[in-house]
């Protein structure tokens, strides 16, 4: 926004519907916000079906430059929001094939995919797209829960497996999949052993805190070195005192300080796709957590455009 603010300058609560006003096309896009808003594979709460409105509406709080990595994130990389994919509420199949549609679409063309979730069931079939253009890749992914639970209620495909189903189908290099902010009471002790034997590097919230974010930082980068790289955010990596509007809370989480400051150390690495998953506004009376959720969209645009 300019100042002195000029007569063509818009208020916040007059919004496009687009993240940040920004436009549904341009030339030389490599950014592009899209909507992914399916719920039904959530195993508690539902309603992350409204959150890509809600992220997008919280964004008109944001102002374009980021002062930490002195870029302008969605000028940089001329993003553009290209709106919600029509997924079929009930339906996670089909609702697959068209998310991985259209992710293989903006992939092909050289453009990194911000996904604005639903549930973490959708992150499957932009794993599905990612592993057509660029092979397995590596995974970062912030979360309180492993999500590599086989079944639920007999069912494969739902919120809580969709790590375990890439692994099946080997949509990830294992050795180069960290999984952050583990925490939480479990069903049994081998939970944590399920992504342990998947090959994937599971660092809990006690361990981060311990070794601290430089040292963690340090391994992930040097692990996966320029590997293409995609990055999970589920909002219940932070605790619930800081993103309450979720669908699955575990207390002990990190200060929503503490998680801007750990995703923005992880700069100079190959991202190839982002998403972020499981706001509920329904849940989130203030919009704290949709503002939560703007802001690290915003982060995300950064990672990229101090790469271009």
């Amino acid at each position: 926004m300019q100042y002195p603010l000029t007569p063509d300058i818009q208020p916040e609560f007059c919004t496009t519907g687009s993240f940040m006003r920004l436009p549904y096309s341009r030339e030389d896009a490599k950014v592009a916000i899209v909507g992914l808003p399916f719920d039904t594979a959530a195993s508690f709460r539902v309603g992350a079906r409204f959150a890509p409105q809600a992220i997008r509406q919280a964004s008109m709080l944001l102002f374009p430059y980021h002062p930490i990595h002195q870029v302008y994130p969605f000028e940089d990389t001329r993003a553009i929001d290209i709106g919600d994919v029509s997924v079929i509420p009930h339906n996670i199949h089909r609702s697959y094939e068209r998310i991985q549609a259209a992710m293989l679409d903006l992939m092909k063309k050289g453009i990194v995919p911000i996904g604005l979730g639903g549930d973490h069931s959708i992150t499957l079939a932009t794993l599905r797209a990612a592993k057509e253009v660029y092979g397995q890749v590596a995974l970062i992914q912030f979360d309180s829960h492993t999500d590599t639970w086989d079944t639920y209620y007999d069912e494969k495909y739902w919120h809580g497996s969709a790590f375990i189903r890439a692994y099946e189908e080997k949509l990830l290099k294992p050795d180069k999949v960290f999984q952050l902010g583990i925490r939480g009471t479990l069903n049994h002790p081998g939970d944590l052993d399920a992504s342990l034997e998947l090959g994937y590097n599971v660092i809990t919230t006690q361990e981060l805190r311990r070794r601290g974010v430089e040292e963690v930082v340090a391994q992930i980068k040097q692990q996966l070195g320029d590997t293409p790289c995609f990055l999970s955010f589920d909002i219940d990596f932070v605790d619930p005192a800081f993103a309450l509007g979720t669908g699955t809370p575990e207390v002990g989480g990190f200060t929503s300080f503490e998680t801007l400051e750990l995703v923005r150390s992880l700069k100079d690495l190959h991202y190839i796709g982002f998403d972020l998953v499981e706001v509920l506004p329904p849940y989130d009376p203030a919009q704290t957590t949709s503002l939560l959720a703007a802001t690290l969209i915003h982060d995300f645009a950064a990672l990229v455009a101090i790469r271009s």
